[in-house]
């Protein structure tokens, strides 16, 4: 992606963050987000085929910011997100979750949040595979790898559910030492 093509997404990202923080996804418009961003429409579409790609993109970007941050890549990727990673990516999560960054929490929170809990967890699938020797000793002999995965990514879901719906009042790393305890 050259450096023109990168600023018009980061400035429909940052269009789109802006409206989430105004209002619940199913309110905002594909118009909405052009306007605020300052892009064609045909701009938006050659980017994202629709609002909820966008949403998709947005879950993506996350994760490959965690992916990156946990490998210790140093790619050229720019990420919307900045922070200072701590060893632990489901620490990492929950930081940026207690952060709002990018209005995640509200995404988390909305009345239609299903579609944002899909991307996540489809993407949390993976980060779980990636970090299964956290859960190895835990696991029972007689359970599929894959319903174990989903059972982990499940518990990981309910718990930000659980957080977020009871204000957050707990930080990052007790949240994270809950999750654990859980597994």
């Amino acid at each position: 992606m050259d450096r023109r093509q990168r600023k018009t997404r980061e400035a429909i990202f940052g269009a789109f963050v802006e409206l989430l923080s105004e209002k619940n996804f199913g309110q905002i418009t594909v118009g909405e987000i052009i306007e605020r961003a300052d892009v064609g429409r045909a701009t938006f579409y050659a980017h994202f085929e629709t609002k909820d790609y966008l949403l998709k993109e947005l879950c993506e970007e996350l994760f490959c910011h965690i992916f990156d941050s946990a490998s210790n890549q140093n790619t050229a990727h720019r990420h919307i997100f900045d922070c200072n990673a701590p060893d632990s990516v489901f620490l990492h999560l929950f930081q940026h979750l207690k952060n709002n960054d990018n209005n995640i929490s509200r995404l988390l929170s909305c009345p239609n949040n299903e579609l944002f809990l899909q991307y996540f967890k489809s993407n949390l699938l993976q980060l779980i595979k990636n970090q299964s020797p956290l859960f190895d000793s835990e696991k029972s002999s007689r359970l599929p790898e894959s319903f174990w995965i989903n059972h982990i990514a499940s518990t990981f879901v309910e718990t930000v559910r659980w957080w977020i719906d009871n204000g957050m009042k707990e930080s990052p790393e007790t949240v994270t030492g809950y999750f654990f305890s859980v597994v």
